[in-house]
């Protein structure tokens, strides 16, 4: 029985590109059949001309994507799985949100890389970076935090606005007791740092940070190292704050010294804190609640930029809790 409330829509992608109609087909139409899935519908693409069947909400909202993707080809850029899920989360309403409700969207550059917000949420978490000293990033994993923080932090080392990074994540499975871990005081927060470190070889290559670490423009800092110290001219990153206990979230705040940047990223849902310790991150959260100079950014799954499952995985714990 054929489905009722069916229609078809025509769409012409100009300019037409030989190059850029094949990028955007993908091989084998790979990308035309992860948008049918997405959305429901079925695509017949002609040269530049595609036709799009379903109901109509969802050819209205597929036909966005489309469209969004074959620009995206224009500009030259490939069209890898992550760009694809990206437009296509952005255009599961059939009017999507805006990226900025100021029209201002913010880019960083970064030797390798330039970096534009995925969203409303990372471009108002790139806007507070750019207007506030002390920021906070709050919200399920893949939102991109640590990620746009590790760029802010490499333009404004690049651009000399700071003299070093440091880099810090408490490291609760190891209890804080890191001596009991091989190798060097860098080596053993190794294994805690790794997201931070893929995101520096991403954005300045691998030799580049190697060169920054010996010669501590780049420092690893564990959490329980830092008291005592007053950190000057650094853009300081805390990754999994949400396991501190609140002594070490105070501490971590009242390190910052003067031309310094700090930005507190966690994850509420993922506390590995002993059930009756209280997290730094959520305390932090209501204790600064009303200082105006701080940026607060929460993140949901809306947000997420990793594989499309994640998003249903945050929902779904999101909605058990309940």
């Amino acid at each position: 029985m054929a489905e009722i409330n069916q229609t078809l829509t025509q769409l012409k992608l100009e300019p037409a590109n030989t190059k850029n109609l094949k990028s955007f087909v993908g091989e084998l139409n790979g990308n035309l059949k992860i948008l049918e899935k997405s959305f429901g519908v079925k695509i017949f693409q002609n040269g530049n001309k595609v036709s799009i069947s379903g109901n109509e909400e969802n050819i209205k909202k597929a036909s966005n994507a489309i469209q969004d993707l074959y620009a995206t080809t224009a500009q030259g850029i490939e069209l890898s799985k992550e760009t694809i899920q990206m437009v296509i989360t952005n255009n599961e309403e059939i009017n999507p949100f805006p990226i900025s409700s100021s029209g201002k969207e913010y880019t960083i550059k970064t030797p390798k890389r330039i970096i534009k917000p995925r969203g409303k949420n990372q471009n108002d978490y790139l806007g507070n970076m750019k207007n506030f000293e002390v920021n906070f990033g709050v919200g399920p994993a893949g939102t991109g935090k640590t990620y746009l923080a590790v760029a802010k932090a490499v333009e404004m080392l690049i651009q000399e606005e700071v003299k070093k990074i440091i880099l810090i994540r408490p490291a609760v499975e190891a209890g804080e007791k890191l001596g009991f871990l091989p190798g060097d005081l860098s080596q053993k927060v190794d294994p805690y740092l790794r997201p931070l470190y893929d995101a520096l070889y991403e954005m300045l290559g691998f030799e580049q940070v190697v060169r920054l670490l010996e010669k501590e423009i780049l420092e690893v800092a564990p959490l329980a190292y830092l008291r005592g110290r007053t950190l000057n001219n650094a853009f300081i990153i805390m990754d999994e704050s949400q396991n501190t206990t609140v002594d070490q979230m105070k501490m971590f705040l009242t390190r910052m010294g003067f031309g310094s940047y700090a930005v507190i990223n966690g994850d509420m849902t993922q506390i590995d804190l002993p059930k009756n310790i209280e997290s730094g991150l959520s305390h932090a959260l209501k204790v600064l609640d009303k200082i105006e100079d701080i940026g607060f950014t929460i993140f949901n799954s809306r947000d997420v930029v990793r594989h499309p499952l994640v998003r249903k995985i945050v929902d779904a714990y999101d909605q058990f809790d309940k």
